[in-house]
């Protein structure tokens, strides 16, 4: 046993007792719920509330001869846009809330076949397509860092709750930065996928995606630590026949023999760079190095072109298939951040939307020929601190700056190359205290890579949630 209660445990940790028996499911999961009942009032961030299913699983878990999964008993949130038996698929639209969905989607299955237990559905924004977490279905998901920062989006919720210690694992999904920004905001640790790397349908769709969203929608997963990605990503990229289009690769790649290289950047274009994200870069690059890694500054290539098209080829394809949605069943509220997103990013005519699809291959491969020579990149994920809440629904400004200035992150979607997001720093602004989160890009399914890094930044850096948990206990 250990002192530490248990909803402070990594997933890492907690399965290591749950599996030698040390610790029964029934209280791993019962830890976790009491975690829930006493914070989740404050922050909104599990908005449907599985204790009782939760509880009812773990002592079936408990007195099951079968043989323990690698996630045996650790408990984990779901988000609100993916299918889980029985439950409403709503993606935060009150006019979805009655969509139930008739079977698990494949990442819900995996982690249940690994043994995990589901305590709660995470909040998300209207359609999930906010940098913020606010709905007209649910409400707001509140920062535990605060009332100044943003939960981020758009799984706000998962992002929200994992770092206030409620269950260790949380699911998101990410087309455009709906992992990362999360992570950032609320100083937790996540990995965006490759395109393919993880099975994704959702049982209760009523139509296919769009093909820029089969290409840039991925599922993962926000955690506390870079170790905990090791444990549960493998679970998660289980095969599965319903998605006919997913990679059937091993976690490990082969070894890359000597020092890994990293290429180092802070270019962030017109936006100017904060002095505390630039602390986190250079505070995230010496941990790289103090780990043996070799770091040095390149010049990423065809970055403006390139976060140019990825903004405004998903804004196409959005307002192509997605519009008459947002009009039928989206707030004001929404429709006007739509209306800001469109202007900013406009859309193609048809036929330059072809070639530009068609220059994807090209961007793709210039990443493509850097990574050959360097297999990670460090790279600022935003060049400001975090948000206010609400801030995108303040008209051009406010869209620029959450969105726009985000020139590192849906470009990593529209290339299909996996990209993570952990804490680099801990700053104490005027507008109150907030982690600083840095991006690290990989090679083209190597996801290990980019997590092996991330952990070498947590062991020199240091975990955000304890810091985090002691303000709360304060508050």
């Amino acid at each position: 046993m250990t002192d530490t209660p248990l909803w402070q445990l990594t997933a890492t940790e907690l399965s290591a007792l749950t599996r030698a028996g040390e610790v029964s499911a029934e209280e791993a999961v019962g830890a976790a719920v009491a975690r829930m009942q006493a914070v989740n009032p404050a922050l909104n961030a599990v908005v449907v509330d599985l204790s009782e299913a939760a509880l009812k699983r773990a002592r079936a878990l408990d007195a099951s001869d079968a043989p323990k999964g690698p996630l045996h008993g650790v408990p984990v949130t779901i988000k609100i846009n993916v299918d889980q038996a029985g439950q409403a698929t709503s993606n935060g639209l009150p006019g979805l809330k009655d969509v139930i969905a008739p079977e698990d989607a494949p990442l819900v299955r995996a982690l249940q076949e690994a043994g995990a237990v589901v305590i709660g559905r995470t909040n998300t924004p209207e359609f999930s397509f906010r940098v913020d977490t606010d709905n007209p279905l649910f409400g707001r998901t509140h920062n535990p860092w605060g009332p100044h920062l943003s939960a981020g989006g758009s799984s706000g919720g998962a992002g929200a709750s994992v770092m206030a210690g409620i269950g260790a694992l949380a699911h998101g999904n990410d087309i455009a930065g709906s992992l990362r920004y999360p992570a950032s905001a609320n100083g937790a640790v996540t990995v965006k996928p490759g395109l393919g790397r993880v099975p994704a349908w959702n049982p209760s769709q009523k139509a296919e995606r769009g093909m820029l969203a089969q290409a840039m929608s991925v599922q993962g997963l926000i955690t506390r630590s870079a170790r905990d990605l090791a444990l549960a990503m493998p679970v998660m990229i289980r095969p599965d026949p319903r998605d006919p289009f997913h990679m059937p690769l091993p976690w490990k790649g082969a070894q890359i023999e000597g020092k890994i290289k990293v290429g180092f950047t802070k270019e962030t274009l017109d936006f100017p760079l904060h002095p505390e994200v630039e602390a986190a870069l250079d505070d995230a690059r010496e941990a790289l190095i103090d780990a043996g890694y070799i770091v040095e500054e390149i010049t990423p290539p065809g970055l403006r072109e390139l976060a140019a098209t990825a903004f405004r080829a998903l804004m196409t394809e959005t307002e192509a298939l997605l519009g008459a949605d947002i009009q039928r069943l989206g707030s004001d509220v929404i429709k006007g951040i739509f209306a800001e997103y469109f202007a900013a990013f406009s859309p193609y005519e048809p036929e330059e939307y072809q070639r530009v699809i068609a220059a994807r291959t090209g961007f793709a491969r210039r990443w493509s020929l850097l990574l050959d020579d360097y297999p990670l990149v460090l790279t600022p994920f935003l060049p400001q601190p975090f948000f206010a809440p609400g801030r995108d629904s303040e008209g051009p400004e406010g869209v620029a700056e959450v969105l726009g200035s985000a020139i590192w992150s849906t470009p990593m979607n529209f290339l299909g190359l996996p990209a993570g997001n952990v804490p680099a720093r801990l700053a104490g602004l005027e507008s109150g205290t907030q982690p600083i989160g840095v991006q690290i890009i990989g090679r083209r399914w190597r996801e290990d890579l980019v997590v092996g890094a991330m952990a070498a930044i947590e062991e020199g850096i240091g975990p955000m949630a304890p810091r985090l948990w002691s303000r709360m206990d304060r508050a």
